[in-house]
């Protein structure tokens, strides 16, 4: 399964925490956007360690999943930065 992965983290540390947790689960398609190609178990993985590292009180996460159908009828349009490419737009 496919899901977004997307976040709004308050404070700067756990911001870094959360972003390097998904960077180690998928990649990256806007700043706070990442998409996961997961199986169930590693997606529940990810999810329960995404939680311990935020404040609920203060930090949002959402994942959404899209199925396989669902993301072959996917539109884009312009060109996706790749990950390579969007790390020496950050430097």
């Amino acid at each position: 399964m496919r899901y977004l992965v997307a976040y709004d983290i308050c404070e700067p540390n756990r911001l870094r925490k959360v972003a390097r947790c998904c960077e180690d689960f998928g990649h990256r398609v806007q700043k706070s956007l990442f998409e996961c190609d997961l199986e169930p178990d590693r997606f529940a993985n990810m999810w329960t360690e995404l939680n311990s590292l935020i404040e609920p009180k203060e930090d949002y996460l959402v994942a959404y999943p899209i199925c396989r159908s669902c993301h072959d009828k996917v539109i884009t349009a312009g060109k996706m930065v790749t990950p390579e490419k969007y790390l020496t737009y950050l430097i």
